[in-house]
């Protein structure tokens, strides 16, 4: 099982609330190298790591993450 983003849902997101990948990274404590991977669904994030970014971007976790199962 691993999480992957939503693509158009967590770049929307992003987007809406106004930062740039970087930014997000600044405030999420990732680096933006992973931001730009999880946005194109390359990388999974684990459960505690989606939870920071759907509470930082003012979304719920559901909305911008998918569960897939391998």
């Amino acid at each position: 099982m691993k999480i992957v983003a939503n693509t158009e849902a967590f770049i929307k997101a992003r987007i809406l609330k106004g930062y740039s990948q970087r930014e997000l990274a600044k405030h999420s404590g990732l680096s933006h190298a992973y931001i730009s991977l999880l946005e194109r669904s390359v990388k999974s994030v684990g459960p505690a790591t989606a939870k920071k970014l759907s509470d930082l971007l003012d979304k719920d976790l559901e909305d911008l993450f998918r569960i897939e199962m391998m």
